[in-house]
Order: C-alpha cells, then sequence, then structure tokens
C-alpha cells in the first residue's frame, strides 16, 4: 500500500468519524519520517473538507507528564486546522467525537517565517519570531480503536489525537510574562483537576517551537508567519463527559473556556 492510499484511509476515517484501526501491513508507517509523509498528505485531502485549510500545529508529548501518560518519550507534531478553531466561550457537540478530551497550553502565533534549515533557532530567535501568546484549550480525541496498539508512526501520521483548539485573549511579545514560570491550571466543573508550569514543556515553551522548527525542516519545511503552535500540555490530558464545563487559567494569559454540550 502506498503512503498515498495509507492517507486516504486515515483521512477518510477523520472525515466520516470511524474508528481508527491498525493500516494494512504495508501501509503501516514504520518510522517517524514515514508518518510525517503520509500526515502531509493526510492535511492535503482535509484542506477541501469542514476541517480546512491548516493554519498552525501542535506539539505532543513535550512534557514529562504526558511522555509518562502515552508512554511516549519524544515530542511529536500534528496540525491544526481552520475549521476546528474556536474562540474562547466555545461550545462543542460532545457527540461529534468518539471521545472528547482537553489539554491545558500556551500557544503563540508567529509573526513571522522561523526555518530550521537554517540550524535549530536559538530560544532569542523563537522569542523574536513570536508576534503574541494565548492561553489555549487543545481539543483532543481519542478516536482509536486502541491507541496503546497503534504504535507511534501511525498516531503522528494521524495527527496525534488531535481535534481542535480553543484560543484565549492574544497578549502581545512584549506584554508576556516569563512563560517557563507561568503555572497553568485546567479546571472541570469547577473543580481543580491538575496544575503545571511553563518550565514543565521542555524547558521552555520556546525550546517546543524550535524542537518544532528542526522538525519540519527534516522535511524541508518551515514555520510560517501567522502560523498559531500549541505548545504542550502542562496537565496530563483529562477526557470529559456531555455537559462538562472547562476552563484553563496560566498567569499572565488569562483564562480561556469550553463546554461540551450533549
Amino acid at each position: 500500500m502506498s503512503a498515498e492510499a495509507a492517507a486516504g484511509i486515515l483521512a477518510e476515517r477523520r472525515r466520516d468519524g470511524g474508528a481508527v484501526t491498525p493500516l494494512p501491513g504495508d501501509g503501516r508507517p514504520l518510522d517517524l519520517p514515514a508518518a510525517y509523509r503520509i500526515q502531509q498528505q493526510v492535511h492535503e485531502r482535509l484542506a477541501g473538507t469542514r476541517f480546512g485549510r491548516r493554519i498552525g500545529w501542535k506539539i505532543g508529548c513535550t512534557t514529562r507528564v504526558m511522555q509518562t501518560y502515552l508512554s511516549i518519550d519524544a515530542p511529536c507534531a500534528a496540525g491544526l486546522f481552520a475549521g476546528t478553531r474556536h474562540d474562547d466561550a466555545a461550545r462543542i457537540s460532545a457527540r461529534d467525537y468518539r471521545r472528547v478530551g482537553i489539554e491545558c497550553e500556551i500557544a503563540v502565533r508567529l509573526g513571522h517565517r522561523l526555518d530550521g534549515r537554517d540550524g535549530t533557532p536559538s530560544l532569542g530567535t523563537v522569542a523574536a519570531a513570536i508576534e503574541v501568546a494565548m492561553a489555549a484549550i487543545e481539543i483532543v480525541d481519542d478516536r482509536y480503536q486502541d491507541w496503546r496498539t497503534l504504535g507511534a508512526p501511525t498516531l503522528v501520521a494521524d495527527d496525534f489525537f488531535a481535534a481542535g483548539c480553543v484560543l484565549g485573549r492574544p497578549v502581545p511579545r512584549d506584554a508576556l510574562p516569563d512563560l517557563a514560570s507561568v503555572r497553568g491550571v485546567t479546571i472541570i466543573n469547577g473543580e481543580d483537576r491538575g496544575r503545571g508550569v511553563g518550565a514543565d514543556v521542555l524547558g521552555h515553551p520556546y525550546a517546543a517551537v524550535a524542537w518544532l522548527a528542526d522538525c519540519l525542516a527534516a522535511q524541508d519545511r518551515r514555520l510560517e508567519a501567522g502560523e498559531i503552535v500549541l505548545t504542550g500540555s502542562l496537565v496530563e490530558t483529562r477526557w470529559l463527559d456531555a455537559g462538562d464545563t472547562t476552563r484553563i487559567e496560566i498567569d499572565g494569559l488569562g483564562a480561556v473556556s469550553l463546554a461540551a454540550e450533549p
């Protein structure tokens, strides 16, 4: 099976809401380079659907808590799409997901391109490329028959649980706090469900963006001006029940909320 055929299967599952099952033996990516080649073709196939064009990236497994939770010891990248981007106080239907969850994130938007093909960007170079940062909720969906048996390459090819984002108020670069020291909290139905700090994300959220620039450079790609990056969850994924209300609060960046309606 070709990469194109594997991408077609994954894109179809995303569109119709079917469970992702192991790809046929010859279509199953065996390593991350193969996974990212399939992922890029998945993005191209989704662009003409309700998901829309890719507007940025999420970075998964940047914190020890998430690496432990998913039994994966390295970061991974996935797409964000125009059709699944929401603003603060968003409402979604839990029925539109197989198993919906949220993650507590620091998001950034780039003011100009960042090209890892010129070498790994320094934290200062990343900081200069950032236009704004935001508190964000990453929406995730366990759309897998059994993610534990699929293997990391197949998960990456399928955008690794990514199902959307809710973005809070943009804070300009010059007004940002030290993002390594900010604290984030996940609140569900008024209850504190977990806390983390910016330094949990590879030492600094900007280090996660530098990692992403390197990851894209290996694919002969780059981060573009205007793209949004979710830098990694400060708190372990929390799965929602229909009717749950959620809120993410991050020091210096404010809060963002989401309701999962029945």
